[in-house]
């Protein structure tokens, strides 16, 4: 534009005055375009003559003619401090449209030419006033604190003649299309050139809006912009002049704000001239800082939009073939590199321990029907097999009193706390005043010992198991305890200990029959005691020589006389009838089997000791038939397959006996066969024959046992087995 406007100037040679376009430069009410003298103002008869009359409708604009087609077109806001007309006189309508020639005229008068009334000299260009007059308040909105004031535009005298010239005349028509009806506007107010001697400071872009006419496909101007500022960054005015401006700008808009923020021209001393200045008013302040421009950040842009961006390349339609192939191009790689972690991890892990499982039927039954025992048809009783298992009971098997079968008791106890080993005799124990009183009962069995004797322990046992002497039972009981009631409770804890739940003991000779007990109980009482090497012997004696006692003392079972049988107490009294707990022994495949036994509650005789032989007649055909009936059988085979190595992850090796098991038992017994590893870990790897574990048959002190062998390789897991494996 301002190219534009310096072409013209240079190639007019026109002079006129400086004065308001239109209607928009008249005040008076007649309609003239009388001019104001103003305080300070180059006032003269070159301004006087100078000036275009409104009524004439002469434009004498410095600012060229864009600014001049502007201001006809968007009116400003007049300020609220400036003097308004009455009335506003309509724009002359041009009789046919002006070329843009004529606009040279007005660039020439804003170059600073002189234009002189006919028949006087050239007059000098007025020099702009300085005006103290406030800014319009559409200004205050988008120019700049510190622009210059404005000032209204130099009224011409209605009665003096006004130098134009042809082309002059006919700008105004230009500026706005004739077929269009003029309309009222009000007065455009047009800011002062701010003076020289103020500093220049940092102003906001004003975007200038060209001429409606010029706006167009074919035109070839620059095109206009419009600054937004992001936020307004000036100080908010406070008082009447802020709210009045406030208004303004609500009420005219952008366009307004747009027509009034473009700073005047320097060539522009009319309307310099045309607001009066107000006295002791001080230019707005600068702001505080430059203006600077702020960018908010962008979202980031998709990874296809962000390509195409760099690439320069437009993304592809979407589509579902291509949002398919998207997905399968992300997914893949992290499918692919958690297939490969996992491999890694199922790799790595520590393999599970190998176990040994039964593959052989878990139990075995021995052949030749179910057992037939010859019970008692009274009383009760139990036999068992020891390390094998019980061959029946029959009775109640509920607590009953026991007699001198108490005195089994007794002995476990002793020899627990004052054990003897082999040739051993123990300890000596002298006989005390109260064992040798009760030597001389006649109601019950005693052992013929005098006061002051000393007997070592294995003696003293000897005559509490043979003809179960009741005063040497309660002298070991002083001897080991301290008192006989602290010698009971110690052998009820002893039966608890060996789980005789019910059995309970209140002397140590069993005279009491408040001393109860039951055939198992009795059975678990005989396992622990025959265990102790002195009291088997002692047990199987069937008579005995004791120093300093008359004559060979006879043992009361006597059926120890019989074939295979080793004991073990007999016990009789009026309240239990006739009792016998015996052991017996047997040989399968010419190894010794135990057979412990007990009958209670024989009474089907007249006297007691009757009572006592029918309990030893009931125990021998029991024992009897035990010793023919027990046998072994072949469980396992040496070289049967009885079980494989499982590795855990689906490898199984088989494994071996290394002999041939036989199992004890009787007809109709079943026993249990369990495969262990015998205390030692099982190996990941192995070749064939390798001990591995053991197979076993039965329980206790009956079990017997095989080793276990590889049949063939045992292999580690492969890759394979590693990746596959779950859990």
């Amino acid at each position: 534009m301002a190219a534009w406007v310096a072409k013209a100037a240079e190639g007019g040679d026109a002079e006129g005055s400086e004065g308001s376009q239109g209607s928009q430069g008249s005040e008076s009410p007649e309609g003239g375009a009388a001019g104001e003298d103003r305080p300070g103002d180059a006032s003269g008869a070159a301004e006087a003559e100078g000036g275009a009359s409104g009524a004439a409708g002469e434009p004498g604009t410095a600012e060229g003619p864009a600014e001049a087609v502007e201001a006809a077109a968007e009116p400003e806001k007049v300020p609220a401090d400036a003097e308004v007309p009455a009335e506003a006189p309509e724009a002359p309508k041009a009789s046919e449209a002006p070329s843009w020639f004529a606009a040279k005229k007005p660039a020439e008068q804003a170059a600073g030419r002189t234009t002189a009334k006919p028949g006087e000299g050239p007059a000098e260009t007025p020099e702009p006033p300085k005006s103290d007059a406030p800014k319009s308040d559409s200004a205050q909105s988008d120019a700049p604190k510190d622009a210059a004031p404005k000032a209204d535009a130099p009224k011409a005298d209605a009665s003096g003649p006004a130098t134009t010239d042809s082309t002059t005349a006919a700008e105004p028509a230009a500026a706005k299309p004739a077929a269009e009806d003029p309309v009222d506007q009000p007065t455009t107010m047009f800011r002062a050139v701010r003076p020289p001697a103020a500093p220049a400071v940092d102003q906001p872009t004003t975007a200038l809006k060209l001429p409606r006419d010029l706006e167009g496909p074919g035109s070839d101007s620059e095109r206009t912009s419009t600054f937004v500022p992001l936020r307004p960054d000036l100080p908010t005015k406070s008082g009447p002049s802020a709210n009045s401006s406030d208004k303004s700008d609500e009420k005219d808009g952008p366009a307004a704000a747009s027509t009034s923020a473009a700073p005047a021209s320097p060539a522009s001393p009319a309307k310099a001239s045309a607001a009066p200045a107000k006295a002791g008013a001080t230019p707005p302040p600068a702001p505080a800082e430059a203006e600077r421009t702020r960018q908010q950040p962008l979202p980031p842009l998709p990874p296809l939009d962000l390509l195409a961006e760099l690439t320069n390349t437009p993304p592809p339609p979407p589509s579902a073939w291509r949002t398919t192939m998207r997905r399968i191009r992300i997914w893949t790689p992290l499918v692919l590199i958690l297939l490969i972690v996992f491999a890694i991890a199922q790799v790595v892990r520590p393999l599970p321990a190998p176990v040994l499982k039964l593959s052989a039927e878990p139990t075995f039954t021995f052949g030749g029907g179910p057992l037939q025992m010859p019970w008692p048809n009274e009383g009760q009783g139990a036999v068992e097999v020891e390390g094998v298992g019980s061959m029946g009971t029959y009775g109640a098997q509920k607590p009953a009193p026991i007699a001198s079968v108490t005195k089994t008791m007794t002995a476990y106890v002793i020899l627990r706390d004052h054990p003897i080993k082999g040739k051993q005799q123990g300890p000596e124990i002298t006989i005390d005043k109260k064992a040798a009183e009760q030597a001389n009962a006649t109601h019950e069995s005693t052992a013929a010992v005098r006061e002051g004797q000393t007997y070592t322990e294995k003696e003293l046992l000897e005559l509490l198991m043979i003809p179960s002497a009741n005063n040497v039972a309660r002298l070991l009981a002083r001897w080991d305890a301290g008192s006989e009631q602290a010698f009971v409770d110690k052998m009820n804890a002893a039966a608890k200990d060996l789980g005789m739940t019910q059995s309970r003991y209140t002397d140590p000779s069993g005279l009491l029959d408040s001393t109860v007990s039951t055939p198992r109980d009795q059975l678990k009482l005989a396992k622990a005691v025959m265990q102790y090497d002195v009291f088997r012997e002692i047990v199987n004696m069937p008579n005995v020589t004791v120093d300093g006692i008359p004559g060979r003392i006879e043992n009361n079972n006597n059926i120890l006389l019989k074939d295979g049988v080793s004991g073990i107490k007999t016990g009789s009294s009026t309240p239990a009838g006739g009792n016998l707990l015996w052991s017996a022994n047997t040989l399968v495949d010419g190894q010794p089997r135990r057979i412990l036994g007990i009958v209670m509650g024989a009474k089907n005789a007249k006297i007691l000791n009757d009572k006592l032989q029918l309990s030893i007649d009931y125990s021998y055909e029991l024992i009897k038939k035990a010793q023919e009936d027990v046998t072994s059988a072949a469980v396992v085979k040496k070289g049967q397959v009885v079980g494989y190595v499982d590795d855990g992850l689906g490898g199984r090796t088989p494994v071996v006996a290394t002999k041939e098991i036989k199992a004890v038992g009787w007809p109709g017994l079943k026993v249990e066969l369990a495969l262990t590893d015998g205390g030692r870990a099982v190996p990941h790897s192995g070749r064939a024959g390798d001990v591995v574990g053991t197979i076993a048959v039965g329980e206790g002190a009956g079990k017997v046992s095989s080793p276990v062998a590889l049949q063939e390789d045992l292999v580690e897991p492969g890759f394979d087995k590693k990746l596959t494996r779950v859990g």
